[in-house]
């Protein structure tokens, strides 16, 4: 019960501490060494071993007010001396239970929220028995001018002599007396040289000064970049399906003689343009076995693409090749004419192109 009472009375101020949202017009360094006076009201909460027992005249809870005078030490540290009238009423029978407290705190403002501070110290009452407490809060206090505040404060007191635990909630004003130190003036920043203007080159007049130009010597018809360096723009070239008309002879993958320069065009025009690409499409006439004629249309993919890579160097990453045997016919028909259009390979090749972008 001791606890829920300190927890009930810490409660109830906290959303007095919200406004510590708002930062206030008065810094802890505006505090330092300044006298400080207090009148404040008090909800005063005993524990629940006073308010049934005889001893304490059944003391229930109820109001009182007080005074305070402090003293600023540092930007954090403060002391105070309190008193408090107790005006309390005994639960059985009304009667008055008065009482006076006094007391000495210190206080603690935290450093990054100087307006909460948290308070200990130690209390003397004299209400129905004459007991010694030690007490701990949590405060706030708001300063609206260089010397008016309001405060919240709630505080647990632990009895010393007699076993008890109270709580308490005060709210009041402060009046900080004084002024603030005068705060001495920053010293000025020494005015910025005038930077010294280098004489700017550029040997290839390309627009870039040559303290910044990596790529020196650039045509002067092709657009550059910051660093100097010639802007390029990537166009697809348009080859497309490309039939590089080898024609096999009947049940052959040997390229004839008279095709390879087609192949080695192909081959040619890869290492000129190292991005692109190729498909090579085997192809079969339907004469015979189809299992057959698609092994068949793989081996004639396969010597184009041997030629490529071994003759041209052309990365085998770059080459695909495969074989559809006779189910992609050029020519429809069982003709001698449809049988030799269709024993050939294709090629499908892409190619990414860069050209300078001119002026």
């Amino acid at each position: 019960m001791k606890l829920n009472k300190t927890f009930l009375a810490v409660a109830a101020a906290l959303p007095l501490f919200s406004f510590a949202a708002n930062a206030d017009t008065v810094t802890a360094a505006d505090l330092k060494e300044r006298v400080f006076g207090s009148l404040f009201g008090e909800y005063y909460m005993p524990d629940t071993k006073k308010t049934e027992s005889p001893d304490w005249n059944y003391m229930e809870k109820d109001w009182g007010y007080g005074v305070e005078l402090g003293y600023y030490l540092t930007e954090q540290w403060a002391i105070r001396a309190e008193y408090a009238r107790m005006e309390m009423q005994s639960k059985l029978d009304g009667s008055d239970v008065n009482g006076n407290r006094y007391g000495l705190d210190v206080m603690y403002h935290l450093p990054q929220l100087s307006s909460v501070y948290l308070v200990g110290g130690l209390k003397r009452f004299d209400a129905a028995q004459n007991t010694t407490a030690f007490n701990v809060g949590l405060g706030y206090k708001h300063f609206f001018n260089q010397n008016f505040a309001l405060y919240a404060e709630a505080n647990r007191y632990q009895g010393i002599d007699e076993s008890y635990g109270d709580a308490g909630i005060k709210l009041g004003m402060t009046y900080a007396f004084g002024t603030p130190a005068a705060k001495a003036a920053p010293t000025p920043a020494p005015a910025p040289a005038a930077p010294v203007q280098a004489a700017v080159v550029d040997s290839d007049g390309d627009g870039v000064p040559d303290s910044a130009d990596k790529c020196a010597n650039t045509p002067a018809n092709h657009k550059v970049d910051a660093t100097g360096c010639t802007i390029f723009e990537e166009k697809m070239a348009a080859v497309g399906d490309v039939d590089i008309e080898v024609r096999f002879a009947f049940d052959s993958a040997t390229i004839p003689a008279n095709k390879i320069s087609d192949v080695e065009g192909l081959g040619a025009f890869m290492q000129r343009f190292p991005e692109s690409t190729v498909v090579i499409e085997g192809h079969a006439s339907n004469i015979g076995n189809p299992t057959y004629n698609m092994r068949l249309s793989e081996r004639r993919a396969n010597s184009v693409a041997d030629i490529l890579k071994n003759k041209f160097n052309i990365a085998p990453s770059r080459i695909k090749s495969v074989g559809y045997g006779v189910t992609r016919p050029r020519v429809e028909g069982n003709t001698s004419a449809a049988h030799a259009a269709n024993q050939r390979i294709e090629a499908k090749v892409t190619a990414t192109i860069k050209e300078p972008v001119l002026r």
